[in-house]
């Protein structure tokens, strides 16, 4: 998520933009205000789609949640064809058990002899978005991985045969119990390649009869993977597509020289306000005219996760209140729909695309059968939030572009107008209007281009603004709630509106237990996965208003762990995602040892009280934790037990239950009241 172009490689960059035209870059038209849009001399690359990541981590976690018809209504804009983002391809991460941006994802084996292709969302999400798109591309990519698979060590790469089948169980497990064929899978999101790794990839692959899934390497920066692929024949045989993460719009000339694919596989991480949409158009359109990437996937899908996690917002739309059904349709939707609703993969750029001459960008595609579609920015440099922002300045104003067509398109007599207008100066912004269609006359039209305009025309007529009645007002999370975890969601894992920052909770049947705690929810994980980003030592899941300040927390607890376990409940934890090692709060602890503890701190460090509680693993004990103002108080089974705790920060966050490390244990009846 950190990725920047250094000033040096900047500078290469702009010397080895003037080597790029004699690899097949596209020429850019900048000495006069007449472009021209020819397929007479041949075309550039095809297109691969746009497409939106679901991971990286947790970032749907709230979206499966939401109560009908909003859940359909929300998936629509995001994948139904000719409706909203019209998304062409959907990437998801392959849970791996450990904390990869805002929250923990859960794997299909927790253990080596451990599978389960139901767990988590994300095969639901992948059906959903094949239900409505069939030809929607789907790809999967690794964040961290089970402990099991790198033997206690954070490196999966000194076990390659093991990591390798354990990806391709994923891929075998989406087909055999989802009839989800995956076409693209990834290495490791970010972090250093190992080209034995790739290869042993690619081979099981094959020996598995998945020829057809193709990998993409390395989901990091261009180099060194693509000089590697050069100097490496096998190499460059096993890796189909180099994808990148927020390449500024630029690639590199060894990248161009392997012939391979270019993506820019993760880009975006915008807030997705209309500034952000701004910042998504000039992606969309510059990573092919100054980089030649011919797929863009946007993190993330879909902002999905408690607001106050890390990048709240950084989604193509939001939906971050299942509790009231509230959804917004954010700008880079319709943004992307001036791309996906007149374009599919398979298609081809011209190679006569580029920068026009005061400022903003323009690309074509035809489908190489009559059909043409343009897309044109003039976003500002004024306006730009991009969180990696592009190498160009942004200089911008008002002009007249005359698009003059030749070869196949000459004989188009008239082209469908759709625009966007940002409007920043007076605030009234307008998205994704179907204007007039515009006449074609002797062979060209001109458009007077303002700033910080999209215009999409097209021979196409099937584009459309989808809407749907305006979804229930925004609320807050309820101040009463409570879960007994007897009610099953076969969809996922997780009980609804629990957010996994470290470890993972899922449903369980207690089988042993004939008594009222048959339905529980279990912290599953026993060893510490192979982590991407700084998991904690403890386990955690979140939940509730992280506004919230007086309120009391009760749930009844169940430590499997003999002497050394431990379990928790919490009030006010102030941090989580990568951040989740600091998080601070009011933690009352009880332990298998007999002792409880209460902390101003996850990590246990700030004791605020503690002393004996007669609590043994494998017995029920309820706690609850009452925070008011400055002063914390604990009841054990409903007596008290600690009171009067002094608390002066923080003074609010969310809900959270937990254990001691990675370790089984149970919780059920899990009830708030907050005032």
């Amino acid at each position: 998520m950190d990725l920047r172009v250094s000033p040096v490689l900047a500078l290469i960059l702009r010397v080895s933009a003037m080597l790029v035209l004699t690899l097949g870059a596209p020429a850019v038209l900048c000495s006069s205000e007449e472009y021209i849009l020819n397929d007479k001399d041949g075309l550039g690359r095809e297109f691969d789609g746009v497409g939106g990541l679901s991971g990286g981590g947790a970032t749907s976690r709230l979206l499966v949640n939401y109560a009908e018809p909003y859940r359909s209504q929300i998936l629509d804009y995001l994948f139904k064809p000719n409706f909203g983002a019209s998304l062409h391809i959907l990437k998801v991460e392959i849970g791996g058990d450990a904390q990869t941006t805002d929250g923990t994802e859960p794997s299909h084996m927790h253990y080596e002899n451990d599978e389960n292709y139901f767990r988590g969302y994300e095969w639901w999400l992948m059906k959903e978005a094949k239900k409505r798109n069939p030809d929607i591309t789907l790809i999967g990519l690794p964040w961290a991985f089970p402990g099991w698979v790198g033997h206690g060590k954070n490196w999966p790469y000194d076990f390659p045969d093991i990591t390798a089948t354990y990806v391709v169980n994923w891929i075998i497990g989406a087909k055999q119990y989802h009839d989800l064929d995956i076409q693209y899978v990834g290495i490791w999101n970010e972090r250093n390649y190992d080209s034995k790794y790739i290869k042993l990839l690619r081979y099981t692959l094959d020996k598995s009869g998945l020829e057809g899934v193709r990998i993409i390497a390395s989901d990091n920066l261009w180099e060194p993977i693509s000089l590697t692929l050069l100097l490496d024949p096998e190499l460059s045989t096993a890796v189909d597509v180099i994808g990148a993460h927020y390449p500024g719009t630029t690639t590199v000339l060894d990248a161009l020289k392997t012939q391979k694919k270019l993506w820019s596989s993760e880009d975006y991480s915008s807030f997705n306000d209309e500034v952000g949409g701004g910042c998504w158009a000039r992606i969309l359109n510059q990573n092919y005219v100054n980089g030649l990437m011919t797929a863009t996937i946007s993190w993330n899908l879909v902002a999905s996760y408690y607001e106050k996690l890390p990048f709240g917002r950084d989604g193509l739309m939001t939906a971050e209140e299942p509790w009231s059904g509230n959804y917004v349709v954010e700008s880079p939707i319709w943004i992307t729909a001036h791309t996906t609703q007149f374009t599919q993969p398979g298609w081809t750029y011209l190679q006569t695309v580029g920068h026009l001459e005061h400022g903003g960008s323009y690309v074509a595609l035809t489908d190489g059968k009559g059909n043409l579609t343009v897309v044109i920015e003039t976003m500002t440099h004024d306006h730009s939030v991009c969180v990696r922002p592009p190498l160009l300045p942004f200089n911008v104003t008002s002009q007249n572009a005359t698009f003059q067509l030749k070869g196949s398109f000459a004989f188009i007599k008239e082209l469908q107008v759709w625009r966007s207008q940002f409007n920043f100066k007076t605030k009234k912004p307008s998205f994704f209007e179907k204007l007039a269609p515009v006449k074609i006359i002797d062979g060209s039209f001109t458009l007077n281009l303002a700033e910080d305009e999209v215009y999409t025309l097209t021979t196409l007529t099937t584009g459309q603004k989808g809407v749907f009645p305006a979804p229930p007002p925004s609320a807050r999370f309820p101040k009463i709630y409570k879960d007994d975890f007897n009610v099953r969601n076969p969809e996922f894992s997780e009980a609804p509106d629990f957010a996994d920052q470290t470890g993972v909770f899922e449903y369980f049947m207690n089988l042993t237990d004939p008594g009222p705690h048959v339905f529980t929810l279990r912290q599953v994980l026993t060893q510490r996965p192979v982590t991407w980003a700084t998991d904690a030592d403890q386990t955690v899941s979140v939940i509730g208003d992280y506004q919230w300040q007086n309120l009391t927390v009760s749930c009844d607890v169940f430590m499997e762990t003999v002497k050394t376990g431990g379990v928790f409940v919490a009030a006010r934890v102030d941090k989580g995602g990568q951040s989740i090692r600091s998080a601070k709060g009011v933690f009352f602890w009880v332990f298998a040892d007999g002792t409880y503890k209460v902390t101003n701190d996850l990590a246990g460090q700030t004791v605020l009280a503690e002393g004996q509680s007669g609590t043994l693993a494998f017995g029920w004990h309820t706690l609850t934790l009452t925070v008011e103002g400055q002063f914390a108080s604990g009841l054990l089974n409903g007596y008290p037990l600690w009171k009067n705790a002094v608390v002066l920060m923080p003074q609010n966050g969310w809900a959270a239950v937990g254990t001691r490390s990675f370790e089984l244990a149970q919780f059920d009846n899990f009830n708030v009241v907050a005032k």
